[in-house]
């Protein structure tokens, strides 16, 4: 089968994306990566606030800053972008307009927000009685902290995910701990994409209802459930998972090791992965050290078991300590910096970066949508859009205004 351009499998799919800053952006990211033909609705002037999460900036073709931030850009790719003032009639008929020829609206505005406007839930189903609305909050539409605003390191801390990330207490840097990137707004990204999915499958899928849903997600609801066996250890055993640090899950020994110039992650998930380590490091006589015979042994004694695997470690240089692994089927990799990460063969097969043109950059680099289909080449991605790149194109031919009500309405900062 050839790698061809093809019909990707949420073309036609109309989607109206009200939400900002990150977590609804990446919802509406992951389903224009699909297909879906993603329309941005943002405020006229400053537009969506993750733009204005600088520096650094994109720079411009002459090296100056433009509106454009990684935070944006990282979420907004294959979208078209149109600047409507809700707060006005004018702009929110609009919006009722746009959704009326809409199949999923996204937003995450704080709760019950929307409705002075008549754009909630109840009101563009009236309108819209096929349409699907998710909503993405901190704390979800009900409950006693529905009304309260969140951000994702204060999901990352309410969920136990700090809790169970970092160094041992005990141990220089020890203590909770939030991941690098946004996971809370990620992992929320992606399941209101899935729940779209789903809807939209009840809705014209097999014996489909034609009828559209509403999508109730929670930024906290969803880091607790993304924590899958760290909560289940609570949830099924009673125990309360401790920190470990780069220390892995199942099998030891799994954790970053100390080379001479760096270190590298070993993860041993058998005795026969263990056994071969040991023969790498050239101390066969430790698979049988009563110490660490079987995994329970080594689990019972991991402070030890560390400090004899880095010992030997330490005389390597990770490189060729990788090559020896990966000879011995061990897993194994690089702890790498992003630089690094680019530079990778494999990444770099994979086209994980991906060049594409930009309107006042010239080009930006943009990740990849990690989706891949056989047999199917997806069209080139476009570049997150400039604020209000495609109001008057989408007025024009989504809503059939002529170009004296397009100025109209820009006279009087409806757009």
């Amino acid at each position: 089968m050839s790698n061809t351009p093809t019909r990707m499998p949420l073309t036609g799919i109309k989607v109206l994306d009200l939400s900002r800053i990150l977590a609804g952006p990446l919802a509406g990211q992951a389903l224009a990566d699909l297909g879906a033909e993603v329309i941005k609705v943002e405020r006229p002037g400053n537009g969506d606030e993750a733009r204005r999460w600088g520096p650094p900036f994109l720079k411009d073709q002459d090296g100056n800053d433009t509106r454009e931030s990684p935070m944006y850009l990282s979420a907004n790719r294959n979208k078209q972008s149109i600047t409507i003032d809700i707060a006005s009639a004018q702009g929110k008929e609009l919006v009722r307009r746009l959704a009326a020829r809409s199949d999923v609206v996204l937003e995450n505005f704080k709760v019950g927000d929307l409705a002075r406007y008549g754009l909630d839930h109840v009101s563009l189903r009236e309108l819209n009685p096929s349409l699907i609305y998710c909503s993405i909050t901190g704390f979800g539409q009900t409950g006693p902290k529905a009304h309260l605003p969140g951000y994702d390191t204060v999901f990352q801390a309410m969920s136990g995910m700090m809790s169970v990330t970092g160094l041992p207490d005990g141990v220089p840097g020890g203590g909770p701990m939030k991941t690098g990137p946004s996971l809370a707004d990620f992992i929320a990204g992606q399941y209101a994409a899935s729940g779209v999915l789903a809807a939209l499958y009840e809705r014209d899928g097999r014996g489909g209802t034609g009828i559209g849903k509403h999508i109730d997600i929670a930024l906290l609801d969803c880091t607790i459930a993304a924590q899958t066996h760290s909560v289940m250890t609570y949830l099924a055993a009673g125990v309360i998972p401790p920190r470990r640090g780069t220390e892995g899950n199942g099998g030891l020994p799994s954790q970053a090791f100390e080379c001479a110039d760096g270190g590298v992650i070993v993860i041993c998930g058998s005795e026969l992965q263990y056994r071969a380590f040991c023969e790498v490091l050239r101390q066969p006589q430790l698979a049988d050290d009563p110490r660490f015979v079987t995994n329970s042994h080594r689990l019972a004694h991991r402070r030890e078991l560390a400090e004899v695997f880095n010992a030997l470690t330490r005389q390597w240089p990770a490189r060729e300590l990788l090559a020896a692994l990966e000879a011995a089927g061990i897993p194994s990799g690089p702890i790498n910096r992003y630089p690094e990460v680019f530079a990778d063969p494999q990444v770099v097969h994979r086209g994980v970066a991906q060049r594409v043109p930009h309107p006042t950059a010239g080009e930006v680099t943009l990740c990849a949508n990690p989706i891949r289909f056989t047999g199917t080449e997806p069209p080139p991605a476009t570049a997150p859009p400039t604020i209000g790149q495609h109001t008057d194109g989408i007025l024009r031919d989504v809503l059939s205004l002529d170009e004296t009500q397009i100025a109209s309405l820009r006279e009087q900062r409806v757009i």
